[in-house]
């Protein structure tokens, strides 16, 4: 059985990798200004570690967000 590949397929999966792709650059330049702080933040006071491990999480949600929306992209093909 041969799979038709139509423009609105191709199209899916330029979408679904922008989400992916552009999630992923949002994390990096989040955390390229989060992590250094946090770090200064730990150095001074061993007990910002929670907190800053929080700070450091927090921006890999849009990398999560951006596979889950993928996925539903391409469960549509």
């Amino acid at each position: 059985m041969a799979v038709e590949l139509a423009i609105g397929n191709g199209l899916l999966g330029v979408g679904a990798g922008l989400a992916l792709g552009l999630g992923a650059i949002g994390t990096g330049l989040a955390q390229q200004q989060i992590i250094p702080a946090v770090l200064g933040a730990i150095a001074e006071d061993p007990k910002m570690l929670g907190k800053g491990l929080f700070f450091i999480l927090l921006p890999e949600t849009l990398v999560i967000f951006g596979f889950a929306i993928a996925m539903i992209l391409i469960g549509k093909v």
